[in-house]
């Protein structure tokens, strides 16, 4: 593994008007590079993270990390990416708070950008990642892979660089944000600007709207999982002994209690504005703006796709999916991945998606 680096990329016009004049991009990457006769990189492969997640797919905590990797046992010795084949790339999406440019990025009078930050979408991400791609000399990638809002930017990489993507796994995501999703993620954005703390996206001079933050991810988080695991789980079962019932003190449910951790881990490793930016991108997810609808431009895929969902997920129900995988002329048919974990199952089954990433590198043979 190389060290995590960053990329000064310039500047950047916007899908939804405007433009940032100066763009970093971090990133990491593992294996090496392997060229063709012409001097072309053959072997790679670029890993796409979801919300948030960053450019830190495998390997431990580290001074530049505060948590492992997100994907941790897709890459390495004898895994699905294995360094010795394939050259694997990752970064931090526009809009991050892991080094690429973002709300909390210095702007160019030396502030956080905070409220000045412009708005953002998924297309703009994936521009930003073609020219981190440019950057590395990567014409052409064997492969883009990703899930949720990964998944979203695998989608537009087929489709705003078809030239440039030799096959791709899609993976717990639909074509377009729905209703459903917009309303929950919308609540989420709700959450955080309405704390006092966020100032107007103006407070990385001060603590920031932690509360809000921590709400927002309870709400996500609850979206998630699936209901028949917080029941087998959690239950009504109080917190080590903490009646709700008691009358004496709040007391606190053990489904309480786990979405209280996952809300303070995310806390202290993840900012608020940069929630929000990625956030509101995912509102904006629709294939089809611009391409006469979703069926017509997903009907435009051409490269090798590998579709697949997981069975218990509500936040992104496998008709999501179906619906990808009976449009893209590319795609084989629905790949359906039994999890008990819901939408997270992406993340989590990492065996089932081994065998998807390895059978989508399989029809991008023609590159290596």
């Amino acid at each position: 593994m190389t060290a995590w680096r960053c990329a000064e990329l310039g500047a950047i016009d916007l899908e939804l008007g405007g433009a940032l004049a100066a763009v970093r991009a971090a990133y990491e990457t593992w294996g090496t590079p392997r060229r063709d006769a012409s001097g072309a990189i053959v072997n790679a492969v670029l890993v796409l993270h979801a919300l948030t997640g960053d450019a830190h797919v495998t390997g431990e905590r580290g001074p530049d990390q505060p948590t492992p990797g997100w994907w941790n046992g897709l890459i390495g010795d004898g895994r699905a990416l294995d360094p010795a084949q394939w050259f694997v790339v990752a970064s931090n999406v526009l809009g991050g708070c892991r080094g690429t440019t973002g709300p909390s990025s210095p702007a160019p009078d030396g502030r956080a950008w905070g409220s000045r930050f412009p708005r953002t979408t998924i297309r703009d991400q994936v521009a930003v990642e073609a020219l981190l791609a440019d950057h590395l000399n990567i014409s052409r990638f064997a492969a883009v892979i990703g899930g949720s809002m990964g998944g979203m930017r695998a989608l537009e990489w087929l489709l705003m660089y078809p030239d440039r993507v030799a096959s791709a796994l899609v993976l717990a995501v639909g074509a377009a944000a729905t209703a459903d999703q917009i309303g929950i993620q919308s609540t989420q954005l709700l959450a955080i600007r309405n704390d006092p703390q966020w100032r107007g996206g103006d407070y990385h001079d001060g603590a920031g709207p932690v509360a809000g933050l921590g709400l927002a991810r309870r709400i996500a988080h609850l979206s998630y999982r699936s209901e028949t695991e917080l029941e087998t789980r959690f239950g009504r079962e109080p917190q080590f002994g903490d009646d709700p019932l008691a009358g004496e003190s709040p007391g606190r449910y053990a489904v309480q209690s786990y979405l209280d951790h996952h809300a303070h881990k995310l806390v202290r490793r993840f900012d608020a504005g940069t929630y929000v930016a990625l956030t509101d991108a995912m509102n904006t997810h629709d294939v089809g703006r611009g391409r006469g609808g979703v069926h017509e431009a997903l009907s435009a895929i051409r490269a090798p796709v590998v579709v697949a969902g997981i069975d218990t997920d509500r936040l992104y129900p496998l008709r999501l999916q179906a619906e990808i995988a009976e449009r893209v002329p590319s795609c084989d048919g629905l790949n359906v991945v039994t999890s008990a974990y819901g939408h997270d199952g992406f993340l989590i089954e990492i065996g089932a998606v081994e065998r998807l990433v390895t059978s989508t590198l399989a029809r991008a043979e023609v590159l290596t």
